[in-house]
């Protein structure tokens, strides 16, 4: 199988989410502020941190690419999919669709890795608090962050390249709102029983690790802060803990449901992708905002108003 001879379709069309026509303009409005306010809420997180010098530490930093990811991920797919409800614009080229597959899956995965290094953070600032500050030194919380980056770019090459050496020569609807794998899957003029075993493998494997080390780090992380004597000590570690484990379960629960069942059509799916390509990222600065003080009382500073939030 070798796509550049055998692949004949040069675009896609995306079937987009299924709704009576009347709906088009209402779900065109609700997506576009929900997009809004993605952009302006993790926006703010990224503008809050860069000019407040309190925040300038490790957890921070990679809040501060955690926010930056989730704009970029919505970006990859909420535009597209806009177009489609008012302007009937559901037609991507081929690379378009090759563009926007590795695209997704390069954040996706990069976020993955992010939240795993986020857990790592928390855990040596809570159970090695004495050896925190020589170990997560700048040079190395930037060398871990282009870490992040750099795997979730190997891991897309891998996946990508893997889907379009397959021959694509008709059907050419795309039944989902953007060009993924499941998606792509099932129009490649191929046996694809092998792809689907290893976006299984490859997707899984990575997922579960990740997720393990994340409980792993957090195991520790709550037996270090029932050891805490004091309360208002124990409430403000379990406080900041518990926004990123948080976040963690919301994004890794919906994965988990796609991408282990990559020969899934039921009607579900799309809603359960819809909600981490579109909710999830509007969801992180919520969550990281109401639950963590030290970003409340930044963004208080910030309004230009003393910080008088509780201690």
């Amino acid at each position: 199988m070798h796509s550049g001879n055998q692949t004949s379709v040069s675009h896609f069309i995306l079937v987009g989410l299924h709704h009576p026509p009347q709906l088009g303009v209402p779900l065109f409005l609700a997506f576009l502020v929900i997009y809004a306010l993605t952009v302006c809420g993790n926006g703010l997180i990224i503008f809050t941190i860069l000019v407040d010098t309190r925040l300038h530490h490790p957890m921070y930093w990679f809040l501060c690419h955690l926010s930056f990811l989730d704009v970029t991920i919505s970006s990859a797919i909420v535009p597209k999919m806009l177009a489609g409800f008012v302007l009937d614009s559901r037609v991507i080229s081929f690379g378009g669709c090759v563009i926007q597959l590795f695209s997704f899956h390069f954040l996706g995965c990069t976020e993955c890795f992010l939240y795993t290094l986020m857990a790592y953070d928390r855990f040596l600032a809570i159970c090695k608090p004495l050896h925190y500050a020589t170990i997560m030194t700048r040079n190395v919380c930037n060398y871990l962050a282009l870490g992040t980056w750099l795997g979730g770019t190997l891991h897309s090459l891998f996946q990508t390249s893997f889907i379009f050496r397959l021959p694509f020569c008709g059907p050419n609807q795309v039944d989902y709102f953007f060009c993924d794998i499941p998606a792509m899957l099932r129009l490649a003029c191929a046996d694809i029983t092998i792809n689907e075993l290893v976006t299984f493998v490859d997707i899984g494997f990575l997922a579960l690790t990740c997720f393990m080390l994340i409980l792993t780090s957090y195991g520790y992380i709550v037996v270090a802060i029932l050891r805490i004597q004091s309360t208002d000590g124990r409430r403000n570690a379990f406080s900041t803990c518990a926004a990123h484990l948080t976040v963690v379960i919301v994004y890794y629960v919906p994965c988990t449901f796609i991408y282990l069942r990559p020969g899934s059509q039921e009607p579900l799916d799309r809603v359960v992708a819809v909600f981490y390509t579109v909710i999830t990222p509007l969801l992180n600065p919520i969550v990281y905002t109401l639950r963590n003080k030290e970003m409340k009382a930044a963004l208080w500073r910030l309004g230009g108003r003393k910080d008088v939030l509780p201690h």
